[in-house]
C-alpha cells in the first residue's frame, strides 16, 4: 500500500510538470492562431472599409456633378452597374508642377536620338500639366466606351487633344477581347498607362527616344486570355500608322502592327509577378524628329522589341499598409531606311539601338512612397556621313538617375518631389521639381 502510494506520488511528480508544460504550449499555439486570424480579419475589414469609402466618395461626387448640371440628385437603378447605366461616368485629373534645371532645357538634345512627337523634358518653372477629362460608360450589354481628352497650354494658348477614344467588346466568347478606336498600344509595360499613374514625373529614356513618351494611334486590338490558373494573355494590334514611331499613314492607312504576350501569377499571399514581351513594326513615311523648325525626315522601317518584368510585394496582400514594386524593361530598336538632313539629300541609315530602365518604389507606411530609377540608351554608329549631326553616335551612352518621394492623402490626391541627375545630354544636368496630381469624379481602377 505504501509502495503504491509512493509510486503514485513519484509519477505525479515527474509527469505533472510535463503535462502542464504541454498544456501551456497548446494555449500559446491557440493564442497565436487567434492573433493571426484577428490580424487577417482586421486587414480584410480595413480593405473593405477603404473600398466603401472610395465608393461613397465617388457617389457623392457623382451626385454633386449631377446637381450642378441641373439634373437633380441621382437615384439608384436596379439595372445599373458600378457607374450609371445611362449616363457616362465623368472624371477629371488635375496635374501641375514646378521644375528647375541647372542647364537650359530649351537646348535639350540627346545625341544620336532625335526625339519625335511630344517627347522631351518637362516645362521649366511653374506650369500646369495636361488636365485629363475622362468619360466612360457601358454602351449596352456587349460594348463599353471610353473617351480621354487632354487639355493643355502651349505657348500661352489652350489646346485640346484626344488621347483615347475607343469602344471595347465585353462579351466575346472563349476569353477573347477586342478594342477599336484610338488608344494606347499594349506594347511594353508603361505604354498603356496614363501619366497620372506613373511612379515618376516623366517616362524613362527608352520611352522618350523610341516611342515619343507613349505610342497611341487609331487601330484595332484583339486579345485572348488563356483559360489557365496562370495568367496568360496574348494580343495583336493593327494601327493607322500616323503617330511616332510610325508616320505618314503607310500601306493605305494600315501603317503599323504589334504583338504582345504577358504571363503572371501569385507567389503565396505576399507576392505577385508579371513578365511579358512585345514587338512593334512600323512603316514610316516622312516622319519628322529633332528641331520642329528644321526637322530631320525619316523614311523606312522601324521595329521595336521589348521585354518586361514586374514584381510586387505586400505583407499578407495588404498593399495599403506596406508594399514594394520592382520593375524593369529592355528595348531593342532597328531603323532601316534613309534620313534627309536639313538642306541636304537623303542618306542611307541602318542602326541598331538599345534602351533599358530599372526602378524600385517602396511604401514603408500608408501614404508615403519612395522610389529610385536608373535608365539608359546605347547605339551603333550610323556611319561617317552623319558625323557632326544630331544622328552621330554619342561619345558616351546616355544615362539618368532619379529619386522621388510622394505623399498621398488619399487615392484621389498626390504630391511628389523628384530629383534627377541627367547625363543623357552633352552637359550633365541636375533637375528637381515638385508635382501635384488630383482627381475628382469617377475614376476607373488601375491595371497591374
Amino acid at each position: 500500500m505504501r509502495i503504491s502510494l509512493k509510486v503514485t506520488v513519484l509519477v505525479l511528480f515527474v509527469v505533472g510538470p510535463v503535462a502542464v508544460q504541454a498544456q501551456e504550449s497548446e494555449i500559446e499555439s491557440l493564442r497565436a492562431a487567434v492573433l493571426e486570424l484577428r490580424s487577417d480579419y482586421e486587414a480584410r475589414i480595413a480593405e473593405l472599409e477603404r473600398r466603401l469609402a472610395v465608393a461613397e466618395q465617388n457617389a457623392q461626387q457623382a451626385n454633386y456633378a449631377a446637381q450642378q448640371a441641373g439634373a437633380g440628385p441621382s437615384t439608384p437603378r436596379t439595372n445599373a452597374t458600378g457607374d450609371s447605366a445611362f449616363n457616362p461616368a465623368i472624371g477629371v485629373i488635375f496635374q501641375g508642377q514646378a521644375w528647375n534645371f541647372s542647364e537650359d532645357p530649351d537646348d535639350y538634345v540627346v545625341q544620336g536620338y532625335p526625339y519625335g512627337g511630344e517627347a522631351g523634358p518637362v516645362s521649366e518653372g511653374l506650369a500646369i500639366d495636361e488636365t485629363e477629362l475622362i468619360f466612360s460608360a457601358n454602351v449596352d450589354d456587349k460594348f463599353f466606351a471610353s473617351l480621354t481628352a487632354a487639355l493643355a497650354l502651349e505657348d500661352g494658348e489652350a489646346v485640346a487633344e484626344i488621347e483615347e477614344a475607343f469602344v471595347e467588346a465585353t462579351s466575346l466568347p472563349a476569353g477573347l477581347g477586342a478594342k477599336f478606336g484610338r488608344f494606347f498600344s499594349g506594347i511594353g509595360y508603361l505604354n498603356a498607362k496614363h501619366a497620372h499613374t506613373w511612379d515618376f514625373v516623366d517616362q524613362p529614356l527608352p520611352y522618350q527616344a523610341f516611342l515619343a513618351d507613349q505610342y497611341a494611334d487609331n487601330g484595332i486590338q484583339i486579345r485572348w486570355l488563356a483559360p489557365s490558373e496562370l495568367y496568360m494573355e496574348f494580343g495583336g494590334e493593327i494601327f493607322q500608322g500616323s503617330r511616332y514611331p510610325a508616320g505618314g499613314n503607310a500601306n493605305s492607312g494600315f501603317g503599323s502592327f504589334s504583338m504582345f504576350a504577358n504571363v503572371g501569377g501569385d507567389i503565396g499571399t505576399d507576392s505577385s509577378w508579371l513578365a511579358g514581351i512585345s514587338y512593334l513594326d512600323a512603316d514610316v513615311i516622312d516622319r519628322p524628329s529633332g528641331d520642329e523648325d528644321d526637322p530631320l525626315i525619316f523614311n523606312g522601317d522601324s521595329t521595336l522589341a521589348s521585354a518586361q518584368f514586374v514584381w510586387k510585394w505586400a505583407p499578407d496582400g495588404n498593399w495599403k499598409q506596406k508594399n514594394l514594386i520592382l520593375q524593369s524593361e529592355l528595348f531593342w530598336r532597328n531603323e532601316d531606311g534613309d534620313y534627309t538632313l536639313p538642306g541636304g539629300g537623303p542618306l542611307l541609315y541602318d542602326v541598331d539601338q538599345q534602351g533599358w530602365y530599372v526602378q524600385a518604389v517602396y511604401q514603408p507606411m500608408p501614404r508615403w512612397r519612395f522610389g529610385v530609377r536608373a535608365d539608359g540608351l546605347s547605339s551603333d554608329a550610323p556611319g561617317p556621313a552623319f558625323d557632326g549631326t544630331l544622328l552621330a553616335e554619342p561619345q558616351d551612352d546616355p544615362r539618368r538617375y532619379s529619386l522621388m518621394a510622394d505623399w498621398s492623402n488619399s487615392e484621389f490626391s498626390r504630391l511628389r518631389l523628384q530629383i534627377t541627375r541627367d547625363e543623357a545630354r552633352q552637359e550633365n544636368d541636375t533637375q528637381w521639381g515638385v508635382q501635384y496630381i488630383h482627381s475628382i469624379g469617377a475614376h476607373g481602377a488601375h491595371s497591374f
